[in-house]
């Protein structure tokens, strides 16, 4: 069964460093490239996808100035297309077979909300068109863009393992809760 890596939104903002920062987000950059650099995993993945935070103007998914986030439905300006903040993390090494950018015009989390960069298909049309029936995912974070996308996944009929040692959450509380979630929704977690 052909299986596709997904990275998930491995970006500047969501590092030390960056304006929502994850704690171990630049650890999880230089562990996936290490994954990827690994001989055993050569014949893995017919593809890797990566992922991106690309917003323009995502209108109430940003806090206006003065206001405070409630790091649910608002947040910090974060990853603003073309900016340092939205690029990958110098630490991911990576050669995607395509990029899926999400969340121009609006608040998006999943992987699957995103388009190509190179013909704006769905995540899920380009891996269904290249016969891709199962996903692993890594990156960032694993409360929050990676439990969407594994969610989505599974719903979507694919089979879909978390990597969980290449992935890092904001919080402890909300981990456990994705994690329960997408446990219960069929998704395998790899510890």
């Amino acid at each position: 069964m052909s299986c596709a890596l997904l990275i998930i939104d491995v970006q500047n903002d969501f590092c030390e460093g960056g304006s929502l920062a994850v704690d171990g987000g630049a650890a999880v950059a230089a562990s996936i490239t290490e994954l990827l650099a690994d001989p055993a995993n050569a014949s893995r993945w017919t593809s890797t996808i990566l992922t991106r935070d690309w917003h323009v103007d995502p209108g109430n998914h940003w806090v206006l100035p003065g206001e405070e986030p409630n790091f649910v439905d608002t947040w910090p300006v974060h990853c603003q297309a073309e900016t340092t903040g939205a690029a990958f993390h110098p630490s991911l090494q990576a050669n995607p077979d395509e990029i899926f950018s999400k969340g121009l015009h609006g608040a998006c989390y999943s992987g699957f909300e995103g388009q190509a960069d190179s013909d704006h298909a769905s995540l899920h049309d380009w891996l269904e068109t290249r016969g891709v029936h199962q996903v692993e995912i890594v990156g960032l974070a694993t409360d929050h863009c990676v439990r969407a996308t594994a969610l989505d996944a599974v719903a979507a009929g694919f089979t879909a393992t978390v990597l969980l040692e290449y992935c890092a959450g904001v919080a402890t509380d909300t981990t456990a809760a994705a994690l329960t979630a997408m446990a219960n929704a069929g998704v395998v977690l790899v510890r």
